[in-house]
């Protein structure tokens, strides 16, 4: 049966078996609030049919599309719905400049390398009334939205100065792909990762080369700069797996999935080689303790109420089991799991004013969860869903690798592990 369904394929994203059972429709986010979208069935293989024939043939409205991947989890026949769409959009987008708002949103390592040296201005500037209207009306960067802070040091050089050094001596090693929101933005992340990996026993190490991910260029359709960038981010990897015999962590779901996933189906940068040597630093840490490997020791007085989120790229992968029984091992954790409800930002998706009404829309219903779910933070694997959700709810909103961190016993757990 799988022979025969592997022989009547004729495209990568296999949308000749799509059934037209529109459940993809009723789980898309942005079909749900707004009558724009025609819904992923017929903005993805209804559309591609018609674009076989046509490749001139495009519809304005597949802008609209989170990528959020909740059709693909939905379908039942297995149709690669979002990358149908993703791809048409690069296909219609070719030869066309990238705006600058664009541009500048997408381009997180220019923006995060200038902000960072005038950290606490910029902080303060994008924080103003003025500033913010500025950009809505010249650059059509919504006036609502709420932007991250930015860091005076950087993650990269906070390890080359108090952890490079003594990872070595760990009688076990990983690397680590931290990403631009762990570099620029918030590098306790990156310090609470070094910090529970050094407590049972694993040395923490920074790729040779490491640049942006590329999700945001993808989104924004500078393709040629994320594939430039994702050969160089593929080459790091390949060398840790193949060479140093290390996995490569990470502690963005978005930046996980794009790795792993969107490399191989959006830029065509095959990471078939190492793909399962990619992974999520809960995942990697979860199966250390199922086999035993390691003992973790969390502090008898910790008692936190926190709601966690599931990403919707965290929910294509099938992760987010790993950061919540990860979570449920603190026994002072008071943990409620919300429903799987997208929060709308998608990215850059809900930083533009023409998506910021429906960015907030999506997310109202996950809003109102966490408002009814009566905690003091939330939990998280995805960075800009932390950003929606702490601009839209008020709350805090942490990584599970941070609050494990947190709630670690380091000196206990060092000595369960056999380390001085």
């Amino acid at each position: 049966m799988a022979e025969s369904m592997q022989l009547c394929n004729i495209s990568d994203n296999n949308f000749e078996q799509c059934t037209k059972c529109s459940i993809c429709t009723t789980v898309c986010p942005v079909a749900a609030v707004t009558t724009d979208y025609p819904g992923p069935k017929q903005a993805g293989p209804d559309g591609e049919r018609y674009r076989l024939k046509d490749p001139a043939y495009y519809d304005k409205m597949l802008k609209l599309c989170l990528n959020c991947k909740r059709c693909e989890v939905a379908c039942p026949s297995g149709v690669h719905i979002a990358d149908i769409i993703q791809q048409a959009r690069m296909t219609a987008g070719q030869g066309k400049r990238a705006s600058l708002r664009d541009t500048m949103l997408a381009n997180t390592d220019l923006l995060g390398t200038m902000a960072n040296l005038v950290a606490p201005i910029a902080n303060a500037a994008l924080g103003l009334k003025p500033t913010k209207l500025v950009m809505d009306s010249m650059m059509a960067i919504d006036k609502h939205r709420t932007f991250p802070a930015y860091s005076r040091t950087k993650f990269e050089t906070w390890y080359k100065r108090h952890a490079a050094s003594g990872q070595e001596a760990m009688p076990h090693h990983v690397s680590y792909f931290h990403g631009c929101y762990v570099n620029y933005n918030f590098p306790k992340l990156g310090q609470d990762l070094v910090k529970l990996m050094n407590a049972v026993g694993y040395g923490v190490h920074l790729l040779d080369k490491e640049q942006c991910c590329g999700v945001a260029l993808i989104a924004n359709g500078l393709y040629k700069q994320a594939k430039r960038q994702g050969t160089v981010n593929a080459t790091s990897i390949r060398r840790s797996v193949k060479e140093q015999r290390r996995t490569v962590l990470t502690t963005s779901s978005s930046c996980t999935f794009n790795l792993r996933d969107e490399y191989p189906a959006i830029l065509d940068i095959d990471t078939s080689d190492v793909r399962d040597s990619i992974m999520l630093a809960t995942r990697f840490i979860y199966n250390l303790v199922d086999e035993e490997e390691i003992k973790l020791i969390f502090k008898q007085d910790y008692k936190r109420r926190i709601a966690y989120h599931t990403a919707c790229h965290m929910q294509r992968m099938g992760w987010q089991i790993y950061s919540i029984e990860m979570l449920r091992m603190i026994p002072g954790l008071d943990l409620v799991e919300l429903e799987q409800e997208c929060c709308g930002i998608s990215g850059t998706y809900g930083f533009k004013k023409e998506n910021y009404e429906r960015s907030q829309a999506i997310g109202s219903t996950l809003f109102k969860s966490i408002e009814e779910a009566k905690v003091e933070a939330v939990a998280t694997d995805c960075e800009t869903c932390k950003w929606q959700i702490e601009m839209s709810t008020g709350l805090p909103v942490e990584n599970p690798i941070s609050i494990l961190a947190d709630a670690l016993d380091v000196e206990a757990t060092r000595r369960a592990n056999g380390l001085k």
